[in-house]
């Protein structure tokens, strides 16, 4: 039978012309991508509200957050490879109506129980979206154009935190915390009508319609796991009975995982493809520009409000100019990477991220907090922004249309993963500055740390990243 994806066949093909939709598709693609991004941002605003009405118990209350990365991060490999197979505007709009639903849910919730199965879908829907979203993009750019517009998704993450902040401060002290979710439910139906009418299905054609069940158990399984023993280690500390077990579990069921890929005739993920430098490059970046920025965001927000009494809605204004930087970051790393290519961009982003912790390793407790303070989260917003761009486009570059949800859902698995990886290292060093008499030393500790990662980081992309300009998607491979 004749492989659907024969190189010999796609090479003689001629190139689509660009759609001329593509810039207002990707305005609904990033606004999709957006709302989940503020969606883990405001919640954490308004926890103190909803744990007062619902009279949430402490695990009730920490799985309200731990739930949605939970599902998140396990199942965006699988939500990448449903794209692949049944197209990626499909599990666009699947992965928004879970959302969408799920966020009805939440902000119906009269319990904890409620709350917590709000939330996990909430991470369902974001696991089917995120991968989808990413390859429909990938699909619609080529060239420079790509780039810009990986520039303009990369930044999504630190304007999000930032705008999450404030409208979780003023929706929870306005119309109340409900709202926090409700506002999600008419921004997912105008986007499901948009995206119905902008985006384009894009499928392999003769593509198998079947899905590695074994695979897609196992290797959730695996990732849930990992994260589930980062976020328990975080709470109950490293050495915890319940986070040794998390982590062995998710080592046995990464083993089986590799083993169902290498025995299925179908697999949920060709192992090469993590083999691949770029790709592994790409997901090396990510884990490491989403976890030391997610720890820098964690232990600076904990600096402002433990330690200066900042309110959650002061700690957001106080990031404005981290979003701004961001926003920069992320467009001139896209306008860069196709100048100097993925490693001088990757090596530059990490180095900014290092220089900023290094700054923050000098704040006093009696010092002007934004003198002090603000620079260095500016610089490390700055380059973690310009890393993300470098990390998609490495990841993405050289893969055929086939493969590129997959692969998607690789590199935004290690999103999450590093976040709750870097946060979990940041509470542990930074113990002494969240105790009940916060101290400077814990927080500084972080930071020292993170300006090291980063440092390593830097060192190890300048080896591993590639140093030409990305390419052109290949012909697929059978």
């Amino acid at each position: 039978m004749r492989d659907p994806r024969d190189p010999v066949r796609d090479a003689a093909k001629p190139q689509q012309s660009a759609d001329p939709r593509r810039w207002t598709a990707l305005a609904a693609i990033c606004t999709a991508q957006f709302m989940l991004m503020l969606d883990s941002t405001v919640i954490n605003v308004a926890l103190p509200a909803i744990r007062a009405d619902l009279d949430l118990s402490r695990v009730e209350f920490t799985w309200a957050v731990s739930g949605y990365v939970l599902f998140l991060g396990g199942l965006l490999l699988l939500g990448g490879r449903l794209a692949d197979t049944f197209g990626a505007r499909t599990m666009l709009l699947t992965g928004l109506a879970v959302f969408t639903l799920a966020s009805l849910t939440s902000g119906l919730a009269q319990d904890g129980t409620m709350l917590i199965v709000g939330r996990a879908f909430q991470g369902v829907g974001g696991a089917l979206l995120s991968p989808a979203a990413l390859r429909t993009l990938t699909g619609l750019f080529q060239g420079a154009e790509r780039n810009k517009a990986l520039g303009v998704w990369s930044s999504l993450g630190g304007v999000g935190f930032t705008v999450g902040l404030l409208a979780g401060g003023l929706l929870t002290s306005g119309p109340g915390w409900r709202w926090v979710f409700f506002i999600n439910i008419p921004v997912g139906i105008g986007l499901l009508v948009a995206i119905l009418v902008l985006v384009p299905e894009r499928r392999v054609e003769g593509a198998a319609r079947r899905v590695d069940v074994l695979g897609a158990v196992t290797s959730t399984a695996a990732t849930s796991s990992l994260i589930y023993g980062v976020i328990n280690a975080g709470n109950h500390g490293w050495a915890d009975l319940g986070t040794l077990l998390a982590f062995v579990a998710a080592i046995v069921l990464y083993g089986v995982f590799t083993v169902v890929e290498r025995t299925v005739r179908n697999p949920l993920m060709r192992l090469g493809v993590l083999a691949q430098r770029p790709v592994a490059t790409g997901a090396f970046l990510m884990l490491t520009a989403a976890g030391v920025t997610g720890g820098d965001v964690f232990v600076t927000s904990q600096y402002l409000q433990h330690l200066h009494g900042y309110s959650a809605l002061s700690a957001g204004l106080f990031f404005l100019p981290a979003a701004v930087a961001s926003v920069v970051g992320a467009m001139a790393g896209g306008r860069l990477v196709g100048v100097v290519g993925t490693r001088v961009v990757a090596c530059a982003g990490l180095a900014l991220v290092a220089v900023g912790n290094a700054l923050l390793i000098g704040l006093t407790p009696d010092g002007n907090v934004l003198l002090q303070a603000m620079p260095g989260v500016v610089l490390f917003a700055l380059g973690a922004t310009s890393v993300f761009v470098a990390a998609t486009t490495s990841a993405l570059a050289g893969v055929a249309q086939h493969e590129a949800g997959v692969v998607s859902g690789i590199v935004y698995t290690f999103n999450p993963t590093g976040a709750a990886i870097f946060v979990g290292v940041g509470s542990t060093v930074a113990a002494a500055g969240l105790a009940g008499t916060p101290s400077i030393g814990g927080f500084t500790n972080a930071y020292a740390v993170f300006a090291a990662v980063a440092v390593l980081a830097a060192a190890t992309a300048l080896v591993v990243a590639p140093s030409k300009k990305p390419q052109k998607p290949a012909a697929p491979n059978p």
